[in-house]
């Protein structure tokens, strides 16, 4: 089972929809739930972290929603877990959005607005993948291939390991997707990339369905 966390942010169905046809499409058995219960996000195979909007708003949103620890030990544990645009900055211990506002602290570094003048923000549109890094989420993902962005922000991961690709807007290049063990997050939304979004979803959800991985117990 594949939890989505729900806490009133990110484009829930979108992604369960894009989740479950990536699934289909590789010919997958698939559950698919967006998740309001910490026992269930915690019983689950996989775990997505979407995120819209700003910052602080959906760091205030996840702590009303009771949901901060159960997405903390998913993201700490060997299971699947994939973070998707504010879902992905959240993970980084602090944003300079209408901040300094403290993240979740799940990966180093700090979250940074575009510095360029010669571009319009927010940053809307297809912009090309740089792929730093081999990892299984983005097999079968050519160099240049391009993805869905919406934000005006992005990560500076203090550790330049996490990087598994970038992209350039205007003359900035910035953080396009982060890994580390089983965690995966995107700035880009794979759930409106077409079909270089449901390659990325469906390799999310072969990880989900290997037979090695175990439901961690309620």
């Amino acid at each position: 089972m594949i939890a989505i966390v729900d806490y009133g942010v990110g484009n829930l169905r979108s992604c369960a929809k894009g989740l479950e046809r990536a699934g289909a499409d590789a010919g997958l058995s698939v559950d698919v739930r967006v998740s309001t219960s910490a026992a269930e996000i915690e019983r689950a195979d996989a775990v997505v972290l979407p995120g819209v909007g700003a910052f602080g708003a959906c760091m205030t949103s996840l702590a009303e929603s009771g949901l901060t620890d159960a997405v903390l030990r998913a993201a700490a544990s060997d299971k699947p877990f994939l973070g998707i645009c504010v879902g992905m900055q959240i993970l980084f211990e602090e944003s300079e959005e209408f901040g300094p506002v403290a993240g979740l602290g799940v990966l180093p570094g700090r979250i940074v607005r575009f510095r360029s003048r010669d571009v319009k923000i927010p940053h809307m549109g297809w912009n090309a993948l740089h792929v730093v890094k081999n990892t299984p989420a983005l097999d079968g993902i050519d160099e240049g291939t391009y993805v869905y962005f919406v934000h005006s922000y992005y990560a500076e991961p203090s550790d330049p390991a996490i990087v598994a690709a970038t992209s350039t807007y205007g003359s900035e290049t910035f953080t396009a997707a982060v890994a580390r063990d089983d965690l995966f997050a995107t700035q880009f939304h794979p759930e409106k990339s077409q079909h270089a979004g449901l390659r990325l979803l469906g390799n999310f959800v072969r990880a989900a369905t290997a037979p090695v991985r175990v439901a961690v117990p309620a």
